[in-house]
């Protein structure tokens, strides 16, 4: 690691966050009446920081495969914040099943609920599943694509951490397609620390799994899938799992 790309990795992280706040408040008056408003806010943030961290990092991000548009589950792979802004910067109307305490973080929280993502209390996560097919059933949930991390949090690259059924008991309920994404942005933007090392982070959507299998074999269908696509966009990059 040389200084001057910490010093550059820095700086991005700094204009990041200014730009979050800046971007906020521009947006406020259009996003508190309008939830087109609070996504256009949140696309604009995202299209910053992907054009930043190329500009300053020399990191260039890139989606693969074919991001939906329709209404749907994804289930994708979590390594750091960059696969959150890549996955959401690519479909039209994303919502994000997150931590509940993430509603309490300055802009981000705020405009999150706007743009319908759903909070869950930890270890509580079936009671999202509930609220999210109670709004279904009601016909009052936002049309888009609900995005879920079935591990339940960030998983450095080569770790290992064991998918949650209740990804399973969304898909079951929802009775929608489940397309699954595929991630190696760990490798250069890493779960914890200031470095962010040049490269092309990827995001791969898969081809989704329909609707109607069982919980058992949909978890297991989407574990292999995520994982094995993974570790292959991680071996383009260089790392191999052990």
């Amino acid at each position: 690691m040389t200084p001057i790309r910490w010093l550059l990795s820095l700086i991005f992280i700094i204009q990041m966050y200014l730009a979050m706040a800046v971007i906020a408040v521009v947006f406020a008056p259009w996003a508190l009446f309008s939830r087109q408003g609070a996504r256009a806010a949140c696309k604009t943030f995202c299209r910053w920081v992907i054009f930043s961290l190329r500009l300053l990092c020399g990191l260039k991000s890139e989606v693969r495969g074919t991001p939906p548009t329709g209404e749907c589950i994804i289930a994708a792979k979590h390594q750091s914040f960059l696969d959150i802004i890549m996955i959401f910067n690519a479909v039209p109307a994303a919502k994000f099943i997150m931590k509940r305490e993430l509603m309490y973080a300055p802009f981000l929280g705020q405009y999150a609920l706007r743009i319908g993502c759903v909070p869950v209390d930890r270890g509580k996560r079936g009671a999202a599943i509930a609220r999210m097919r109670a709004d279904v059933a009601a016909g009052s949930a936002e049309p888009g694509q609900l995005i879920i991390y079935p591990q339940g949090t960030r998983v450095a690259p080569g770790a290992t951490l064991p998918y949650k059924v209740g990804t399973g008991l969304l898909y079951e309920q929802l009775a929608q397609p489940c397309v699954p994404v595929a991630a190696n942005v760990g490798l250069f933007w890493p779960k914890r620390g200031i470095l962010r090392k040049p490269g092309r982070a990827v995001v791969e959507f898969l081809a989704p799994i329909p609707p109607g299998l069982k919980v058992q074999e949909f978890m297991a269908r989407l574990e292999t899938e995520v994982e094995t696509n993974s570790n292959r966009l991680m071996a383009e990059a260089g790392f191999h799992a052990p």
